[in-house]
């Protein structure tokens, strides 16, 4: 498996070695050691999440202020555009974002640690979208970043319209929300 820092180096794509003949095809979706090595530490996973949406939902930015949670994220059916801010007030990268196609033609994965927001956009008709966290969900900690805030800048590649929840939606601003 193929591990590679992007722009913000705490978030790494992960690119599976797949194996393919006429009767379809194999990887190795996760090695814990291969893992832990590409990150530089030593992380338990305790849950595992499984969404479907529709083509134009936008999931995020989510993250837990307290408990916080890292996500290894991919998606099995269909494309999304998967988001990471940087929300750790102390980071030389605070307020930046990358982005990365994830989709089940693909197989790549994404490590969003725990500090940082995160969401995605579904591109496909439909995307099922699995991810291993490394604490337990607690609503009492939920945040939510607004996924259009104009500080951060994202560039969404999808042109609307734009499907959200009604907490999505009412996600703070960057300059007013409580960051790590």
């Amino acid at each position: 498996m193929k591990a590679t820092p992007l722009a913000i180096p705490d978030v790494i794509l992960f690119e599976p070695k797949v194996f393919g003949d006429e009767r379809g095809f194999f990887f190795e979706s996760f090695n814990h050691l291969l893992f832990e090595e590409a990150i530089g530490r030593s992380v338990q996973f305790v849950q595992d999440n499984h969404s479907r949406s529709l083509k134009g939902v936008l999931r995020g930015m989510h993250y837990q202020i307290q408990k916080p949670q890292g996500k290894l994220v991919r998606v099995v059916q269909g494309e999304v555009f998967d988001v990471a801010v940087d929300i750790r007030k102390n980071s030389s990268t605070f307020g930046h974002w990358v982005g990365a196609h994830l989709s089940a033609e693909n197989k790549h994965q994404l490590w969003v640690p725990e500090g940082f927001a995160h969401g995605f956009v579904v591109l496909s008709e439909t995307a099922e979208f699995l991810y291993k966290t490394t604490d337990y969900y607690a609503p009492a900690h939920e945040r939510c970043i607004h996924w259009n805030d104009p500080q951060i800048g994202i560039q969404w590649p999808y042109s609307g319209p734009y499907v959200l929840s009604s907490k999505d939606s009412l996600g703070m601003l960057l300059s007013e929300a409580d960051v790590y």
